[in-house]
């Protein structure tokens, strides 16, 4: 299932140490300034319990590609899945990995200054430094030779990625890779999502592109399709040394 991850080497941060943990369907690698496992399986499988018994009283909550009404009381993970799903106009659970992920990181912040929690291509953030992500999108002459560049920030953020060409998540689009820069993970998910779902053909970058500026929240857009990439926002494209 976890296959095929070989490019969380690329995005070691110096200074920090990194680890993988595995709970049921998820898979995370972590970095922060010491091994947190035990802290973070325990926070996973708290974020998982409340996804999974939400889903028994409310099967719609999985199933609908559109977004749905928030029924309170309600977790906070589930409320904020719900409120993403609503600005990018998808279903909430296209904004799981990057809830799992920004849940796992806040709560792991206690212990550690720095946090970088990696959800299979969505990533929660807390650094002290400017940091650079490797773009993985195989078949195009970016996968690991550029870089999203994301200058130091006060606040955590999420960077999350989506394809419609790459790994096994529901996808409409065709865009090798569409990644969205938010201070909330879950909405960066659910974004990516949407714009990765606009995405059949190179002209439809822009189109996407635009639609995204228009989502509140959203602080940065990269969009590639083949020998094509769109970029707009809060960060900037670097040269990745091999």
């Amino acid at each position: 299932m976890f296959e095929n991850r070989t490019y969380r080497k690329q995005h070691q941060k110096k200074g920090l140490v990194s680890f993988d943990i595995t709970v049921k369907e998820t898979n995370l690698n972590i970095q922060a300034q010491t091994d947190l496992t035990d802290k973070a399986i325990k926070s996973v499988l708290t974020c998982r319990n409340a996804i999974e018994n939400y889903i028994e009283l409310f099967p719609e909550f999985a199933a609908s590609l559109v977004p749905i009404k928030n029924r309170d009381p309600a977790p906070k993970i589930i409320q904020n899945m719900i409120d993403a799903a609503r600005l990018a106009h998808v279903g909430p659970m296209a904004a799981v990995a990057g809830a799992v992920a920004e849940y796992t990181g806040i709560s792991l912040l206690e212990h550690t200054r720095e946090i970088l929690v990696e959800n299979g291509g969505d990533i929660f953030v807390k650094s002290d430094s400017e940091t650079i992500f490797s773009i993985y999108a195989e078949n195009t002459p970016f996968s690991m030779t550029m870089g999203i560049q994301i200058k130091k920030r006060n606040k955590p953020y999420g960077i999350c990625t989506s394809s419609g060409t790459l790994g096994h998540s529901k996808s409409f689009g065709k865009a090798d890779a569409a990644t969205v820069l938010s201070e909330s993970c879950p909405l960066a998910d659910a974004a990516a999502t949407a714009l990765s779902n606009r995405v059949k053909k190179v002209s439809d970058i822009k189109d996407a592109i635009d639609m995204g500026k228009t989502i509140p929240g959203i602080l940065g857009i990269v969009i590639i399709k083949g020998d094509n990439i769109g970029l707009w926002g809060d960060l900037k494209l670097v040269k990745i040394s091999t």
